[in-house]
């Protein structure tokens, strides 16, 4: 019976996987842009097409069944308008435009999307969710791989080493680590970090059940001068990739806002998730949904940043903690969040209410008796009223704790389940 289950499994997958070679090559099309703007306009402008050799993504689904991020990547053949990819994701620009400053000053953030190469002409489109939740389409391009104006070369060329790797790209979640703040004599450090992060990153479930559906490789790229930028304290770094603390004016946030040299560096690799390893000491790190993620290396809490942070960066995760000074409004409490460890309530239904037991009081008091279950707890998504997370605490939460809650591990889960069944 056993054996006829799985056979009835690789019947199913086999029109998806000659979906993919019908209409694309084993390798990446990536449409380089930029996102400029304020709090209250924005102005999207095309930079340039580069093919990339690798291919890390599901050659199974090409269509993104979660609906998670604040942007959503269309791919349509040019001839029939079919929808042949999609992707949701989110930017740093999109965080930016929260915070305060972008209400009197206007930026620039270098941006980019990414789809297996096409065989024929298509067209591109960005949807951005609207405050209220619906989408509209901001941004469209007709790509033709004919053009000859495509890039075809490595702009960042390094060695790529093998950390853990258990298959096929397109049937595991790759990881590609970049490093940022390492020199060139710092690179046996780089590698030792490397061999650390594997061992941090399969500690915690549901990563160590899962072990064999990830692929984690490195690239070798050594920066200029050790460390990273600290704005506060005058201390600017000539780093590969531009990290800095006091990203969005917080202490903790390090990021780049250079992600098309970011893209640059991963192409080296096959690749789902960049993860960026900065070397530093200081409390720090960053991510956004299927753009990227960052921790550092020598932070008594770096395990647990690094896993807290690919929660974010993978899985769409929400941060479950209370306000936070960076943002202004940054969710609309008359709508159902995207992310799968928030509600408003509005839609619970879609959420994590089958998860809830009939006993459970919804909203759940976050008191002693109700700590251990998965309930419904006032505070979250950097407010305290009006948003709700499933447990008392979580990895998503504080770092009180050794685990993800079983809302969140289930998320985790079933992202892992899409890029590998």
């Amino acid at each position: 019976m056993r054996k006829f289950v799985v056979f009835l499994m690789l019947l199913a997958a086999v029109p998806a996987a000659a979906q993919f070679d019908r209409w694309f090559e084993p390798r990446t099309m990536r449409l380089d842009y930029y996102h400029t703007g304020n709090h209250g306009q924005e102005i999207w402008s095309f930079g340039e097409l580069i093919e990339e050799p690798h291919w890390g993504g599901s050659r199974t689904h090409l269509i993104d069944t979660f609906g998670y991020g604040n942007y959503f990547l269309k791919v349509f053949e040019a001839s029939s308008h079919r929808l042949i990819y999609s992707r949701g994701f989110s930017t740093l620009f999109f965080e930016w435009r929260t915070t305060r400053e972008a209400d009197t000053v206007t930026r620039t953030f270098p941006e980019s999307v990414v789809f297996p190469y096409p065989k024929v002409p298509v067209d591109v489109e960005i949807h951005q969710r609207t405050w209220e939740g619906s989408w509209k389409k901001v941004f469209t391009y007709h790509v033709d791989t004919a053009n000859y104006f495509v890039r075809r070369e490595l702009r960042m060329e390094y060695p790529v080493f093998d950390i853990w790797i258990s298959g096929d790209p397109s049937e595991k979640v790759d990881i590609v680590i970049l490093p940022d703040g390492y020199t060139e004599e710092e690179m046996d450090r780089f590698v030792a970090d490397c061999w650390q992060f594997e061992k941090n990153f399969f500690t915690y479930s549901p990563y160590k059940e899962h072990k064999f559906d990830f692929n984690l490789r490195a690239v070798l790229a050594p920066s200029a001068a050790s460390g990273t930028d600290i704005p506060k304290e005058g201390k600017w770094v000539p780093t590969i990739l531009g990290t800095s603390y006091y990203t969005l004016d917080s202490e903790r946030y390090l990021m780049t806002p250079d992600y098309h040299r970011v893209r640059d560096l991963a192409a080296n690799a096959p690749y789902d998730q960049i993860y960026i390893l900065v070397n530093s000491g200081k409390y720090g790190g960053g991510a956004i949904y299927n753009f990227y993620n960052v921790a550092v290396n020598g932070n008594v809490s770096s395990a647990k940043i690094l896993v807290h942070e690919f929660g974010h960066g993978f899985a769409g995760l929400g941060d479950e903690y209370g306000p936070d000074e960076t943002y202004g409004e940054f969710y609309n409490t008359k709508v159902e969040p995207w992310e799968p460890n928030l509600t408003t309530l509005v839609h619970f239904e879609r959420k994590w209410k089958d998860m809830v037991a009939d006993t459970i009081p919804v909203p759940t008091p976050d008191i002693p008796k109700y700590y251990g279950v998965v309930g419904v707890f006032e505070g979250g998504g950097y407010m305290h009223k009006g948003m709700y997370r499933p447990m008392h605490d979580c990895l998503m939460n504080t770092f009180r704790g050794e685990s993800f809650c079983p809302v969140c591990q289930r998320a985790i889960v079933r992202m892992i389940d899409f890029y590998c069944r």
